[in-house]
C-alpha cells in the first residue's frame, strides 16, 4: 500500500493532523513577515498608468533574460536583447528537461511544483522563496481581497484530489486543514446519494470563500439546487484552473448566492488575472509579459495563442512560453468600473489542442452558448473525433425527450455548420489525472492548421 491510500485509510483525525502538517510547511512557504508589506504594495500598483508600469517592469525583464541567458536551455540563444528576438519555448521542451532552465546544483533550497498535463506526463516545476511569497501575496491582494476575504477567514476548496479511498460510501469526503484554515473537499465523491453530506458539511463550517475548478462547483451547486439542499452563504466563490462558463456562473451564483469571481493563474507562474466587482479579468502584470499570438506566432489583434514570459520566478526562468491556453485578444488597458487601472486579459478560450476546428477553418474554443441553463443538463463535453464529426456527450439532469435531443444537436450544429453531431447520453464524464473537466477535446491530428 502506497501513502497515498494508507493517508486515504486513516482515521479522521489522523487525516486532519496529516493535512495540518502538510499546510503548516505550505504556509511557512507562502507567508512571512513581509507578506502584508507585499500585499500593501501590490494594492498601491493597481492605480499606476501603463508609463509606470513599463518603468517598474523593464528593470525585471532584463533581469530574466540575464538569468536565462546563463541557463543551459537558453545556450543557443545568442544574447539577452529584446524580448521579440527570443524563439517561442514550447511546453515539451520544459517537460522533457526541466533541470536545464535552473542554475547547476540549485534545486537545494527551492520549492518543487507539480502541473498534471493532459497527456498525464506532468511538469516538474521549482519556484524560489520570493517567487512563492510574491505570488501569493498578489493572491492575498487581488483574488481574495477584492471580495473582502481574506487567509485569515475560514475557507473551502472543492478539489480533484482524493481524500479517502474512491470506494468509500460514507462521509466524510474532506479533511480540515487546520494551518491553511481551509476545508478540503474531494469532488470525486460528489453524486445525487452524497450531495447532502458535503451541503451539511459546508453550513455546519460557513466558509466566508470558496475555491475550486468551474465544473466540480457546478456540479455541487446543480446537486444541491435540485435535490432541495441548503448551502452557505459565502461572499464570493472563486473559480480556478478551468475556464469558467456561462452556464456554470449561474447556477453557482444561485445555490451560493453570492458573486462568481474568475481566476487565472498557471504553476508555471508566467501569467496571472482575477476578475474583479465589475467583471473585468484584470492581468497581473508582475507575473508576466504576455503577447497574444497568431499563426506563425505573430502578434494578432483576434484570437490567439497566450505565450508569456515570467518575471517572478528566478529559479526557472521561462521566456515566451507557449502556455497551451488561447485568449480573446491582446492584453488591453481600458478603464474600469472598478476603477483600478490594472490591465485586462480578455476571455481565456481554453485550451490551445482543445478547439474545435470547423471543415471551413473556423477555430471554436468556447462553445458554452450551446448548454443554456434552461437545458435539463448536469454537464456537457463536446469531443471532435473526426475533421467533420462531432460526439456530444452530456449527463442529463432528468430522461431526457426527443425534443430535448433534437434541441441539442440544433444549438451544435447553429455554432459549428455543416459537421456530423452524434449524442450521447452517459452517466458520468471522465475527469483528466487531477480532476479537472475539459468541455472541449479534440482528437483529431489537426497538422498546420494550429497557431
Amino acid at each position: 500500500m502506497n501513502a497515498v491510500s494508507l493517508y486515504q485509510r486513516l482515521p479522521g483525525p489522523g487525516r486532519t493532523a496529516l493535512a495540518s502538517a502538510h499546510g503548516l510547511r505550505l504556509r511557512r512557504w507562502r507567508y512571512g513577515a513581509e507578506t502584508d508589506g507585499l500585499v500593501g504594495a501590490a494594492r498601491a500598483r493597481e492605480t499606476w498608468d501603463p508609463e509606470q508600469w513599463e518603468a517598474w517592469l523593464a528593470p525585471r525583464r532584463r533581469r530574466q533574460l540575464e538569468l536565462a541567458a546563463d541557463r543551459s536551455a537558453y545556450r543557443e540563444h545568442p544574447g539577452t536583447t529584446g524580448l521579440a528576438s527570443w524563439p517561442v519555448l514550447d511546453k515539451t521542451r520544459v517537460r522533457t528537461d526541466p533541470e536545464s532552465f535552473l542554475a547547476p546544483g540549485s534545486t537545494r533550497g527551492l520549492y518543487q511544483e507539480h502541473t498534471s498535463g493532459t497527456t498525464g506526463t506532468p511538469l516538474r516545476l521549482w519556484w524560489d522563496r520570493q517567487a512563492v511569497r510574491g505570488w501569493y501575496a498578489l493572491v492575498e491582494a487581488r483574488s481574495r481581497g477584492w471580495h473582502g476575504v481574506s487567509r485569515h477567514d475560514r475557507w473551502a476548496l472543492l478539489g480533484g484530489q482524493l481524500v479517502v479511498a474512491g470506494d468509500r460510501r460514507r462521509p466524510p469526503y474532506w479533511v480540515w486543514n487546520a494551518a491553511l484554515r481551509q476545508l478540503y473537499l474531494s469532488a470525486w465523491h460528489l453524486s445525487p446519494t452524497t450531495v447532502a453530506d458535503y451541503a451539511a458539511e459546508l453550513r455546519r463550517v460557513r466558509p466566508t470563500h470558496l475555491l475550486g475548478y468551474p465544473s466540480a462547483l457546478a456540479t455541487l451547486a446543480r446537486l444541491a439546487l435540485d435535490g432541495g439542499r441548503d448551502l452557505p452563504r459565502p461572499k464570493v466563490v472563486l473559480t480556478n484552473a478551468e475556464p469558467l462558463l456561462d452556464h456554470q456562473r449561474a447556477v453557482i451564483a444561485e445555490a451560493f448566492g453570492c458573486p462568481v469571481r474568475d481566476t487565472y493563474g498557471l504553476a508555471e507562474l508566467v501569467a496571472g488575472a482575477a476578475e474583479c466587482e465589475a467583471g473585468t479579468l484584470h492581468l497581473w502584470p508582475e507575473v508576466g509579459a504576455v503577447e497574444c499570438l497568431g499563426p506563425g506566432d505573430t502578434p494578432t489583434e483576434g484570437e490567439g495563442a497566450l505565450v508569456a514570459t515570467g518575471l517572478l520566478n528566478e529559479a526557472m526562468p521561462l521566456i515566451r512560453y507557449r502556455t497551451g491556453d488561447r485568449v480573446g485578444g491582446p492584453v488591453r488597458w481600458d478603464p474600469c468600473a472598478c476603477g483600478r487601472r490594472l490591465p485586462a486579459l480578455p476571455r481565456v478560450e481554453g485550451r490551445d489542442d482543445d478547439v474545435v476546428v470547423t471543415p471551413d477553418g473556423r477555430r471554436l474554443g468556447r462553445l458554452d452558448p450551446v448548454f443554456k441553463a434552461d437545458l435539463p443538463l448536469v454537464e456537457a463535453q463536446i469531443i471532435q473525433d473526426r475533421p467533420d464529426r462531432l460526439r456530444l456527450r452530456v449527463v442529463p439532469a432528468r430522461p431526457l425527450d426527443d425534443d430535448d435531443r433534437r434541441g441539442l444537436v440544433r444549438r451544435v450544429r447553429d455554432h459549428v455548420g455543416a459537421m456530423d453531431v452524434v449524442l450521447e447520453e452517459v452517466e458520468h464524464i471522465e475527469r483528466d489525472a487531477a480532476g479537472k473537466f475539459r468541455a472541449v477535446v479534440s482528437l483529431v491530428d489537426r497538422g498546420d492548421t494550429t497557431s
